[in-house]
């Protein structure tokens, strides 16, 4: 039977003591400590047979052990300047034995293997292990300067650099196992189908001699049945392979960097990124580990206490976050699957959902891992936070880091080289491939994220001050009607010729008095030289209405055309009265053979910016570009 509760208990009763075994046998914390969870992930794969055991042991060490030396490289511990000289002695002197003589002694000294067992799992014969081990003693105590009586003492006390270690959970490792079993079952399927035709065709063509049944061939031996061999990407994550906070100072120099929390994400909702909509990008994710951080700034503050004569200054700390960072990693079972899982990352951040929350750019990466991209987004909420999102993929890892800060947004150069270095401290590992080198960002256009075809959505659009709420979209319509127009151009997207008339208007429904506030676009494909000729009309018209009417003032914020695309943009002020007026922003658009209106109403101090509303209408010609292709 495959019981959790029996591998559970075997797993939290014995991780700490085959670390500590694998650590003496490396040196290395971070590769034993990943080999021993690894250890754990096979032996759930093969609980039923493992459980049985009497000497479970015998099978997780052996497994740890070849782990951890292949991930072993180098002599870590001389970069540990926490480690206690004495550990970091015994370590020197561990490592100017032979592998076999090390792991001799490291069995013989923290384990209640008998010789005999232990020459069993090193290779040897009782005699040929008593003699290493008498060579590795004696050595060994003279590397170290010490009676051998020392030797088992000084190998425990390389417990102590392991107490903080951190493990994931049973239940992690038990997914991570599963996951691995059905990786496998599809592997050996497979094989047992290629291996059933290939021997079918070998006996058909034989020497007359009868087929046999698949279960005669394996009594026979003419079949030998092998242990699946482990895929790459079988590896858990390392927390020693996340970011540091002391790699925190390219996103703000001068804060005070802290890390806040490390976790799997299987607590709560799972929701701890910007846009987020599920717990994991991949939902057949075999393992995931998130790592927190805030930079924090402390100024002085003044305030003036007491009256008259007694009055006096006052100076205090005050320390306040500015920045906060999240880096996510993600392991898929295969390549495809994450290839998946970046894409479902990148249309969250692309669509978000977030109220408040407004895509400002899309960036393609190159040089880091297999494919990466990268976003800047703003909140502008009660608390206005710029956002950078960088997404990478190498293998079947998935890294995802996201950096929010309430001042100004870090730099292109900072997200390039935290997402680099986010991906390098997983390179290396069984489920990675590609590194990060020097990367370079394009900007791009927006991704597609499934509105109709030229049309804006929710995440497109700029702040507006003094409202209540969310914007709002409403369902695109066919547009018999086009309130993005004005008095003075009268513009229609009827008429014959023009295709795919869409219009939509986006409001605030949660502040009902702003009754004339709401954006409006209308967009339509025609052929281009009409498209072109469409445009050149809205241009007369608005340049015309300015100079014939006395009470409308025409302001002129940008303009452009090219053989491809056209954009120009106004602010129009229609006077009502003597004490009224009536504001407005529009823009006309064209990319290729589609076209766009676009027009804001505000209402009263309910505005947004000249600026952001230019910027709006640049994001049009780049939504538009998806109903010129169609």
């Amino acid at each position: 039977m495959r019981s959790p509760e029996t591998f559970d208990a075997y797993y939290v009763e014995n991780r700490t003591r085959l670390l500590h075994e694998a650590y003496a046998l490396t040196g290395d914390a971070p590769a034993a400590r990943a080999a021993v969870r690894d250890a754990f992930v096979v032996a759930w794969h093969h609980w039923r047979k493992v459980g049985a055991l009497d000497d479970r042991d015998g099978y997780v060490r052996p497994l740890a052990f070849r782990s951890a030396r292949r991930r072993h490289t180098a002599r870590i511990w001389h970069r540990d300047k926490s480690l206690d000289p004495e550990c970091r002695a015994t370590l020197d002197a561990l490592a100017k034995l032979t592998p076999r003589q090390r792991e001799l002694l490291v069995l013989h000294g923290l384990t209640s293997l008998t010789l005999t067992s232990i020459g069993r799992e090193v290779g040897l014969t009782r005699a040929d292990a008593e003699r290493e081990l008498q060579t590795a003693t004696a050595q060994f105590s003279l590397n170290r300067d010490l009676p051998t009586t020392d030797i088992r003492r000084l190998l425990e006390d390389l417990a102590a650099p392991l107490e903080e270690i951190r493990w994931p959970r049973a239940t992690v490792v038990r997914r991570a196992g599963a996951a691995r079993r059905r990786t496998h079952t599809v592997i050996g399927a497979g094989l047992a189908t290629t291996a059933l035709v290939v021997s079918g065709s070998l006996v058909a063509t034989g020497s007359g001699a009868e087929p046999t049944s698949l279960s005669e061939e394996k009594a026979t031996g003419a079949i030998t049945v092998h242990d699946p061999v482990e895929p790459a990407g079988a590896e858990l994550i390392s927390e020693a392979s996340l970011l540091a906070p002391t790699q925190m100072a390219r996103f703000g120099a001068g804060l005070d960097w802290e890390e806040t929390s490390t976790t799997d994400n299987l607590g709560g909702d799972g929701l701890i990124l910007p846009c987020q909509r599920e717990r994991f990008a991949d939902p057949a994710a075999v393992s995931a580990l998130a790592r927190t951080w805030e930079g924090s700034a402390t100024r002085t503050v003044q305030a003036k206490v007491g009256k008259g004569d007694n009055q006096r200054t006052r100076k205090r700390q005050v320390t306040t976050v500015q920045t906060t960072a999240t880096q996510m990693v993600e392991l898929s079972p295969n390549v495809t699957a994450a290839e998946a899982g970046l894409a479902t990352a990148s249309m969250w951040v692309a669509g978000c959902i977030d109220p408040r929350t407004q895509l400002l750019a899309t960036q393609t990466v190159e040089r880091i891992g297999d494919e990466a991209r990268a976003f800047r987004l703003r909140s502008w909420g009660r608390n206005p936070t710029n956002i950078t999102v960088g997404i990478a993929r190498t293998g079947n890892l998935l890294v995802t880091n996201v950096v929010s800060t309430r001042g100004r947004p870090i730099s292109d150069r900072a997200a390039l080289s935290g997402l680099a270095a986010a991906v390098n401290g997983l390179c290396g590992t069984d489920a990675a491939t590609a590194c990060a080198g020097r990367a370079r960002s394009t900007t791009t256009r927006p991704l597609d994220i499934g509105n109709p075809p030229g049309v804006l959505a929710v995440v497109d659009l700029p702040p507006v001050a003094a409202v209540r709420g969310p914007w709002v979209g409403l369902d695109p319509v066919r547009a018999r009607t086009n309130d993005a127009n004005t008095r003075c151009d009268r513009t229609s997207f009827q008429g014959k010729g023009i295709k795919k008339a869409l219009t939509r208007t986006f409001v605030f429904p949660e502040t009902p008095e702003a009754t004339q506030l709401g954006l409006t676009q209308t967009v339509g494909r025609m052929k281009q030289p009409r498209a072109r000729a469409f445009v050149e009309q809205v241009r007369s018209r608005i340049r015309a209405c300015g100079q014939a009417n006395l009470g409308t003032s025409v302001t002129p914020l940008t303009s452009s055309s090219s053989e491809g695309r056209d954009l120009s943009v106004w602010a129009l002020t229609f006077q009502l009265n003597d004490d009224q007026s009536y504001p407005f922003l529009m823009a006309i658009a064209r990319e290729g053979t589609a076209v766009s209106q676009l027009g804001f109403a505000p209402d009263r101090d309910m505005t947004m910016s000249r600026p952001d509303f230019v910027s709006l209408a640049r994001r049009v010609l780049d939504r538009l570009d998806t109903l010129d292709g169609g």
